[in-house]
């Protein structure tokens, strides 16, 4: 069982930044993939970005430009660097993961954590 949690939330002016981590613990191995996904009120579940498999970095269209995802040196932790934040990019943002190859290539992941509030508000 892998544990993930959030944390860096917050809220936050419009153009601001926030740094979100995403820290895996529990039986953890070298290998996985992980991801931050969002959900504001009345929409859907969205990806933010993702850490594959192979550790490629891959920052969904929409965030291009203003999002950034990096890990530290155990792997175990993803962060999610946001600039330029808007009112729109506000939302609950969840961590996912896994580490079973197959459910990394097909974007699946069994393990989430409870997630973080972003707000943008001026």
């Amino acid at each position: 069982q892998v544990r993930l949690m959030e944390s860096g939330g917050g809220s936050v002016q419009p153009g601001g930044s926030l740094r979100l981590s995403c820290t895996a613990s529990g039986h953890t191995t070298t290998s996985g993939c992980m991801a931050w996904f969002r959900q504001a009120p009345g929409q859907e579940r969205e990806v933010v970005a993702s850490l594959d498999y192979d550790d490629t970095k891959t920052i969904a269209d929409s965030f291009k430009g203003r999002f950034t995802i990096s890990t530290d040196n155990t792997g175990n932790t993803l962060v999610l660097q946001m600039n330029r934040l808007k009112p729109e990019d506000t939302a609950m943002y969840r961590c996912a993961a896994d580490n079973n190859p197959v459910r990394c290539s097909q974007r699946l992941y069994a393990w989430w954590g409870r997630g973080t509030q972003v707000t943008v508000s001026s």
